[in-house]
């Protein structure tokens, strides 16, 4: 039989290639005078014969020697690593006269790779029998490969207690997840399918949807690092600036992941989540597993020992898997471009920028990222590893960008209900028992940005009120001039002595000069987390307090809190501890509760002054913390950033992700109160799989290969 599939493969690899030579101009099977129609069958099948030996055997050594080579050039030279293979196994055919151009061999080889793995998948899958051999084979060589390593070759085989798999659908919000389970209304009264059919499916009989609460860092730095480590301590933002090291940490930058990484441990005390048999896939974080693929904290290694790149190896080592997600990265490209052109000719409102590098990076999240974990995880599976925690960040991504819902959106999650289906159906063929845990790390506000809808940006804001220069397209908003005013003249310093046009802000001229003011501080940092912003002064040592803040900046707090855009401030006063200042002369005294009645944080919802406390003690906690305005109607924000879907702070849908767990785990939560945070997050995902280690060993049901379809889309190994 295999001998059979072997043929056919070839057969159709000939005949695509008698096609592809009869269709393009600079592809020739036969020579300038000529040739019989057996000669050029002939020459077919030696260079299809040629291009296939060669994929096998030299295609795998290219992708390891390119291991080191960035994941975004790897998908682009996907297309001409296999028209090179094609070019030498036409000059390799023993027989005919072959030729084709260099552009046209990218064709070429593409179209040949893809209609030989359609081919081989569509004869593997139709007889069962050889499918659930070829799972058997991979299972097994998997697992003596592991077992090998572990000295535990004598128990491959046996009955094991059942494994877990984490799934994170990076974004995705309670709220937003619950619609997508829902049957939505159709033409002429009928009801369509779910957004996600198969996820609906899951919680309609064996899972429950639970939602929890995150810290007022609301992104996946924070989330996922108290997820998998079990201490996000001292991580107030996205960014934000140390002032021992003058440097900026950056969550989803390699070192300061690493570094993130290195002080949870030391927190918590252990590695991580996944210490026991673990892989972790497409994450920020290790989880303390052996196994990584697109791992961000080791990314920065470079050499042997960095494994994170193995799993483009392992997916990339089929030249077939190499070309599909090429050519779908391409599709994903001019996708992007033609959603982009028509929200743009429709006059969406709240809309951002989506030019630049933008259409690639979406389609590395939305392609190449979900190809390579998806692949990672199946092949865990089929090994039989304990525990899998994978980030899937496709939505994410493109909400940041097209809001959190919208056609854009609602396409990203159809295409991941197809990519958790062909999980699961794999969990039927593995060597034990699988629970399947969906989870998010956070959710997506909506809004229009700070500066889209204030004409200026959180540091224009904050250096008028220092009375700092100011470009002039700030200078000229209302917001921009109140500032300035207000700066000037608690400073008595005289407008035109630095702004050449003040004639925008004329009540300022006839303040009287400043005295000088000794040691004048540095300018402020200022960084956008979403909708949450922080401002620093590297020229104040340590935490600066609202009483040195308004000695060197005196017009600055009451410009920031009383600014519409600006739901609340959190400082430290060195009178009373962490204080939260509003509009109208709020004030929070979050210490002894003073002011509690008329809190700023009344409006972002129960648990918002216990996190909002939680952070004011982290020692890198900005000098001053703002939160963007949140309107309580729509849940909308304002990011600081380029968005219109944002998460990072406070303010709807973006505190509350969800957990959908199996029916036959112990709840969260045992007294069905409201889960808060992702330490507590980490302490639910780790009673879990102490419960599956301690439940009996025991062999899984046999079950019948996935459908044809669902393989072809979903690429089984």
């Amino acid at each position: 039989m295999a001998l059979f599939r072997v043929l056919v493969v070839w057969a159709v690899g000939t005949v695509t290639m008698v096609v592809l030579a009869a269709i393009l101009p600079d592809f020739r099977l036969q020579s300038a005078d000529g040739d019989s129609a057996t000669r050029i069958a002939i020459t077919a099948a030696a260079g299809a014969g040629a291009f296939g030996l060669l994929s096998a055997l030299v295609w795998p050594l290219l992708v390891r020697a390119l291991l080191l080579v960035p994941a975004f050039v790897l998908g682009l030279l996907v297309f001409f690593l296999n028209a090179s293979l094609l070019l030498i196994a036409l000059d390799l055919a023993p027989v005919g006269n072959g030729t084709v151009g260099p552009e046209t061999a990218v064709v070429v080889a593409a179209v040949m790779s893809a209609a030989s793995s359609a081919t081989s998948t569509a004869l593997t899958v139709h007889d069962d029998g050889a499918y659930r051999r070829r799972l058997a084979r991979l299972a097994d060589r998997r697992r003596r490969r592991r077992d090998g390593r572990d000295g535990a070759a004598g128990h491959a085989g046996r009955p094991q207690p059942p494994g877990t798999v984490f799934l994170q659908l990076d974004g995705v919000g309670h709220d937003v997840l619950r619609d997508a389970l829902r049957e939505r209304p159709g033409a002429g009264g009928r009801t369509r399918p779910p957004l996600m059919e198969h996820v609906a499916a899951w919680a309609a009989t064996t899972h429950r949807l639970t939602p929890w609460r995150t810290d007022w860092s609301s992104q996946t730095g924070a989330s996922q690092l108290g997820i998998l480590h079990g201490s996000n301590e001292d991580v107030p933002a996205f960014r934000w600036y140390e002032k021992e090291s003058g440097e900026v940490m950056i969550s989803n930058r390699p070192s300061s992941a690493a570094e993130l990484q290195r002080r949870a441990a030391a927190r918590s005390g252990h590695a991580g989540l996944l210490t026991d048999d673990g892989a972790s896939r497409g994450n920020l974080f290790t989880g303390g597993a052996d196994q990584l693929a697109l791992v961000l904290s080791i990314a920065a290694r470079r050499g042997r020992g960095n494994r994170s790149r193995s799993g483009y190896f392992a997916y990339f080592c089929d030249p077939a898997n190499a070309a599909r997600t090429a050519a779908a990265f391409i599709a994903e490209l001019f996708r992007e471009i033609g959603q982009s052109l028509a929200a743009r000719a429709r006059r969406d409102r709240p809309r951002v920028g989506r030019g630049g590098l933008y259409p690639f990076i979406r389609a590395f999240a939305t392609v190449v990222e979900r190809d390579v974990v998806v692949a990672a995880v199946i092949g865990d599976i089929l090994s039989g590893r304990t525990a899998v925690y994978a980030d899937l960040v496709a939505y994410d991504e493109v909400a940041h960008h097209s809001g959190p819902r919208g056609r854009d959106t609602h396409q990203v999650l159809r295409r991941l209900d197809r990519s958790l289906a062909l999980i699961a159906k794999v969990i039927d063929h593995a060597p034990r028992d699988y629970r399947l845990v969906l989870l998010s790390d956070h959710g997506q506000s909506p809004g229009a940005t700070f500066a889209a809808r204030y004409g200026l940006t959180l540091q224009d804001l904050v250096r008028a009120g220092c009375g700092l220069p100011v470009p002039r397209r700030a200078r000229r908003t209302r917001s921009g001039a109140e500032a300035r005013v207000a700066a000037r003249a608690a400073l008595r310093r005289p407008e035109a002595a630095e702004v050449p046009d003040a004639a925008a802000v004329p009540a300022a001229r006839t303040a009287p000069a400043q005295a000088a003011r000794p040691h004048p501080p540095r300018d402020p940092v200022v960084l956008g987390s979403g909708n949450l912003g922080l401002v620093s002064f590297p020229g104040l040592p340590g935490r600066a307090s609202r009483e040195e803040i308004e000695r060197h900046h005196p017009a600055l707090l009451r410009t920031l809190a009383e600014h519409p855009g600006i739901g609340f401030l959190l400082v430290h006063s060195a009178e009373h501890g962490p204080v939260v200042l509003g509009r109208g002369g709020a004030e929070h005294r979050l210490d002894s509760g003073e002011g509690a009645e008329n809190s700023p944080l009344g409006a972002f919802g129960p648990g918002a002054a216990e996190a909002v406390r939680r952070t004011a003690g982290f020692p890198h906690a900005a000098d001053i913390m703002v939160n963007s305005a949140c309107d309580p109607a729509t849940g909308a924000v304002h990011a600081f950033e380029e968005q219109i879907g944002s998460h990072g702070g406070l303010g709807g849908e973006q505190s509350r992700p969800f957990l959908l767990w199996p029916r036959e785990l112990t709840p969260p939560t045992a007294d069905g109160s409201e889960l808060v945070g992702a330490e507590r997050v980490h302490e639910v995902l780790r009673r879990w799989l102490d419960e599956a280690a301690a439940r009996p060993e025991t062999a899984p049901p046999p079950a019948d290969p996935p459908p044809a379809e669902e393989l072809a889309a979903g690429r089984v190994p």
